[in-house]
């Protein structure tokens, strides 16, 4: 555990919430005119797997931001 603060956590959560911004508006200007006239029911799955893809990096941040390693 730490014991003195760092300024990891702050930047961290920071560019944590500049990357979804932005990835946000890459898949809304991308892809989003690619699907938006398929069916509601053919959309969603395509938005699920767009929603659970900005997790897979997120574990080795989260390390970084509370231990300074990526690993």
């Amino acid at each position: 555990m730490r014991t003195e603060p760092t300024l990891r956590i702050p930047l961290g959560i920071l560019t944590l919430l500049a990357a979804l911004m932005i990835y946000g508006v890459l898949v809304a200007r991308y892809i989003a005119p690619w699907i938006e006239h398929w069916p509601a029911l053919a959309q969603t799955p395509v938005y699920v797997v767009l929603g659970v893809i900005w997790l897979l990096p997120l574990k080795r941040f989260l390390i970084w931001m509370e231990t300074g390693r990526w690993r």
